[in-house]
């Protein structure tokens, strides 16, 4: 069994996203440090969801990859794995990903269908509208709030962890919108929708940082009513610093202004949080 293989074709890599920001709302909800047991569950949830939510969208969009330059080469495209072997890959990762939300609580057992659901329809929006970015931000606003029942088991006092959810769907669909500029002229000639097609790379480009000026909004708020304190001021204004970076490359090096970026982005907000009370 080729191993390199099946971890491309899953993109485990990309739970670097999401996995601290999840983390960031269980210790928002935490009076006390969380349990090893519960750590350790949240962090098999996070990969289940992040192999099911990319394996879902390799499938629905095979055809389109397979007619893409840039994507061809992907497993499925390629040949190198099977439709079938995708879809028990799915089977799986969603089996392991219900199982271990039951394993936490059933409160987040009711509510783990809803992150699959987004993971499900996103990857059709771009046939039909042009926010399909906010599908991607939606899907990974999702995480925050999972962190926050991992523990409440509740809706009560959710504020901050809605707050970083908040923070998460404008990043996120920000960050989107630089990676879409990639396929802009395939998506142009195949009907799909973006906002580079709809309005063009440079404008689609300055929609990107009015979106991140959105999100660095809601995690001042976070900041001012939860972590205000010398240590977090530091990370948050990193936050800062790291969204310059991201727009200055944002043409010449989507790779970097994408993917290493915002993985430090992500792990800078988590440490925000996590040093609010020092």
């Amino acid at each position: 069994m080729d191993i390199k293989k099946y971890l491309s074709f899953i993109k485990i890599e990309h739970t670097l996203f999401s996995l601290p920001l999840i983390y960031g709302g269980v210790f928002l909800a935490s009076e006390k440090f969380p349990s090893i047991k519960l750590l350790l569950l949240v962090l098999l949830a996070a990969i289940f969801a992040r192999i099911s939510a990319m394996t879902a969208n390799r499938i629905i969009d095979a055809e389109i990859d397979r007619r893409n330059p840039r994507t061809k080469n992907r497993e499925i495209p390629s040949g190198k794995i099977s439709y079938l072997k995708a879809i028990v890959i799915l089977l799986i990762s969603l089996t392991g990903y219900f199982g271990t939300a039951y394993l936490i609580s059933e409160f987040c057992f009711y509510l783990s269908p809803i992150p699959i659901i987004i993971f499900i329809i996103y990857p059709y929006m771009k046939r039909f509208t042009h926010f399909a970015h906010f599908g991607v931000g939606l899907g990974l606003s999702m995480g925050p709030l999972g962190g926050w029942f991992a523990v409440k088991n509740s809706f009560d006092g959710i504020l901050p962890s809605a707050l970083l959810s908040l923070f998460t769907l404008f990043w996120a669909t920000s960050f989107d919108i630089i990676y879409s500029t990639l396929d802009e002229e395939f998506d142009r000639n195949y009907k799909l929708n973006s906002f580079p097609v709809r309005f063009g790379k440079k404008k689609a480009l300055f929609y990107s940082i009015i979106l991140h000026i959105i999100s660095y909004v809601f995690l001042l708020i976070l900041f001012l009513l939860y972590a205000r304190n010398f240590l977090s001021l530091i990370f948050l204004l990193a936050v800062a610093v790291l969204y310059f970076l991201e727009h200055k490359y944002a043409e010449k090096n989507v790779e970097l202004s994408f993917f290493k970026l915002n993985a430090v982005v992500s792990f800078v907000v988590f440490l925000m949080i996590i040093v609010r009370g020092v």
